[in-house]
């Protein structure tokens, strides 16, 4: 990694441990881009240089979750297996995340602070709208196939995530990606035939 890229990660770590300990401090609502700025002690135009909002900042995995599982091309044809090479992508992703992130402070965030679930159905959202508009464009699944794919997917992400904060909230020691693993292994127990 060059001096411009270590600087980039460098800034993009300061401004998101920033937005986490103002959101701790003083609730999602509370907290400001210039705060945020502030705290780092760069301009509000530097933050959004880095993040396009301060909930971009507080989870900055989940555009990239978004644009990595848009590209993700599948070598199958029906919708069990785009779905189970998707959920290869994404138990990469949440790995990549637990290590690159503040996974813990987030989770525990996302237990303690009512509006974190605003941002997170938001981006759930918009991770649906994509994925299934990539799927249908890129064929064979049609488009209630496509959303159940993409749903199956986000719904995935979110039960690893939930089942990481509740054992983080009741003091459980539990590893994230053997909690995604679980959660996969449960999706296939309902849902053998699929």
């Amino acid at each position: 990694m060059g001096i411009r890229e270590e600087r980039r990660a460098q800034m993009l770590r300061e401004i998101q441990g920033a937005a986490l300990g103002l959101v701790e401090e003083q609730g999602l609502d509370a907290t400001t881009i210039g705060d945020i700025a502030a705290r780092v002690g760069i301009s509000e135009r530097t933050v959004f240089r880095y993040y396009a909002s301060k909930e971009h900042a507080l989870m900055p995995g989940q555009q990239s979750l978004i644009d990595t599982l848009v590209g993700s091309e599948s070598a199958h044809a029906s919708a069990s297996g785009i779905l189970g090479d998707l959920l290869v992508v994404c138990r990469e992703l949440f790995a990549l995340e637990v290590e690159q992130s503040d996974f813990r402070r987030v989770s525990r965030l996302m237990m303690r602070e009512p509006a974190m679930t605003r941002v997170v159905i938001l981006q759930e959202r918009k991770l649906v709208d994509a994925l299934s508009a990539a799927l249908v464009d890129r064929g064979p699944l049609e488009l209630i196939q496509a959303l159940l794919v993409a749903e199956v997917v986000t719904a995935t992400w979110r039960v690893a995530w939930q089942s990481f904060a509740r054992d983080e909230f009741d003091g459980v020691d539990s590893d994230p990606v053997d909690l995604f693993d679980e959660t996969v292994r449960e999706l296939g127990k309902l849902f053998p035939h699929t």
